[in-house]
């Protein structure tokens, strides 16, 4: 027993001490995150600037067509479903998650994604040509699938590539390519660059050029190790894709330390959604995804940059610079996310969680009270502003980032991909859900709403106080400990288990 645990701390430092960023592991994070998730984020903000001039271009296409305009409502109805098919497709890339990234890997899901980015920026950036607005409404569809699957796949396979002690910096790197995608829509999407009548199908068209330099660049980057180590069987590989990521030779200790994470869950074989969600052992896990996956998206993240250019209007900002003003509250997302890159491994995920909800809590109070006395006090917009912001900071530190990079991190390698379908199936429902309510919402209580999002950060803040446990510099198996701790399962229940046979040496840490 005692060689054992001495076995084991060896291991476990030999592991910390391969934790350095090498230029493979370093490009292989870059390309994945560039190729995939800087195009959600680019598509969520790509269609805000052009909005108008697409509008007049569904209307003149109808009247070409019927020889009448269309009214009011129906162009409205038009424009909501061009918007709002791409949290749908999100939706139903999520649902494609774990089926793919069973079959063809996590690098082989992620090649594949790039059909659902290049086949809709042709039909984007043809459909004026074409004088088809049925073009770019299937477009957001597949965009979205696109979206859908990269932002659960880039989380899951660079939280596989990565040694212990980075996993938390690379886990929010898709996040920072989020951001940096939303950043540069804005500037695209200014009027001078392509937001006209002649520029906006190439501004929703540039989205697939990240996808073709991903599909010539990632083939030459190494398949997560887990997988191949745990799912295909494969040593040989799963040992050579390890010595490139790590930059040299000796990877026995990792490759025992996956083996051990096998080991320990052989019983389970594949998790479906419905056998994850019927198993008391992950009964916290799951309930902590769901809830910090619906906090992030029904926390008014979406509603305050909806509110933005209003607050900046009515703080005296001129109608033709809030364009500039929004692009600079997107580079502010961009700076704090490279922030959280290099804090989290610092201060680490609970920290961060509840650090940003707390923020963005109190920032959606002192909004309320702001925009409700803006028009009694002269200073108030100056306050809305600064509420703006200081919320684009909170949830740039902790919502925005730290839920993804978690599911990778508490879920052990045979239910991640069930987690994943789950996590983003709650993302893409709450962000449609946002997208549909909060214009009756806003309609109905106006400046009050954020009252609504105010209580959802306080109750998600309140939750992660008391459930989320910190997972830093931890490895699979001990962060699974801390939940078979809290699902109060033990060794009687051995078939419901995601840790069975569990190692006597890694039971008694």
């Amino acid at each position: 027993m005692m060689s054992d645990m001495s076995d084991d701390e060896s291991i476990g430092d030999t592991v910390s001490a391969l934790g350095r960023l090498t230029p493979v592991l370093a490009l292989a994070t870059l390309i994945a995150a560039f190729g995939s998730s800087f195009q959600y984020g680019y598509n969520v903000a790509a269609i805000n600037s052009p909005a108008e001039l697409m509008k007049a271009f569904y209307n003149e296409t109808y009247y070409d067509r019927i020889g009448e305009y269309m009214s009011e409502f129906s162009l409205t109805l038009l424009w909501s479903v061009s918007v709002s098919m791409f949290p749908f497709g999100g939706f139903l890339g999520s649902l494609m998650v774990g089926p793919l990234v069973n079959k063809l890997g996590r690098k082989g899901t992620l090649l594949f994604n790039n059909i659902f980015s290049i086949v809709p920026a042709i039909l984007m950036g043809c459909s004026k040509v074409a004088r088809s607005y049925e073009m770019i409404i299937v477009a957001r569809v597949l965009v979205g699938i696109c979206a859908g699957l990269s932002s659960n796949v880039v989380p899951m396979y660079l939280g596989e590539l990565a040694p212990k002690n980075l996993r938390g910096a690379l886990g929010v790197v898709p996040q920072l390519f989020i951001t940096v995608g939303i950043l540069v829509a804005q500037i695209f999407g200014l009027r001078n660059v392509l937001a006209n009548e002649e520029g906006w199908p190439i501004l929703l068209g540039v989205t697939g050029i990240p996808a073709v330099l991903q599909l010539l660049f990632l083939p030459f980057f190494p398949e997560s190790p887990r997988y191949l180590l745990i799912q295909k069987k494969d040593e040989v590989t799963a040992k050579k894709a390890l010595r490139r990521l790590r930059g040299w030779d000796d990877v026995d200790a990792e490759t025992e330390e996956i083996r051990e994470e096998d080991k320990a869950e052989k019983a389970a074989g594949f998790i479906s959604v419905l056998k994850l969600l019927r198993m008391r052992s992950l009964r916290w896990q799951v309930i902590s995804i769901v809830v910090l996956m619906a906090g992030q998206q029904l926390s008014g993240v979406n509603a305050i940059y909806y509110y933005a250019d209003q607050i900046y209007l009515s703080a005296g900002v001129r109608t033709q610079d809030v364009q500039y003003v929004t692009a600079g509250t997107g580079a502010v997302n961009v700076l704090m996310t490279i922030c959280a890159v290099f804090v989290v491994e610092l201060l680490g995920r609970r920290v961060l969680l509840l650090l940003g909800f707390s923020i963005c809590f109190t920032a959606c109070c002192v909004l309320t009270a702001a925009l409700a006395l803006q028009d009694t006090i002269s200073w108030m917009p100056y306050v809305s502003i600064a509420c703006v912001i200081c919320y684009v900071i909170g949830h740039a530190l902790g919502p925005s980032p730290i839920p993804a990079l978690l599911i990778t991190e508490i879920f052990l390698q045979s239910s991640r991909p069930s987690a994943y379908m789950v996590g983003g199936s709650v993302h893409w429902l709450s962000n449609f859900t946002v997208g549909l309510i909060f214009p009756f919402i806003q309609v109905g209580l106006g400046a009050y709403s954020f009252i609504i999002f105010a209580m959802i950060c306080l109750l998600t803040t309140i939750y992660t106080f008391l459930i989320v446990p910190e997972t830093k510099s931890k490895t699979f198996i001990e962060i699974n400990q801390i939940f078979t701790k809290k699902n109060k399962v033990s060794e009687m229940y051995p078939e419901k288990q995601e840790l069975k046979d569990f190692p006597p040496s890694l039971a008694g840490q």
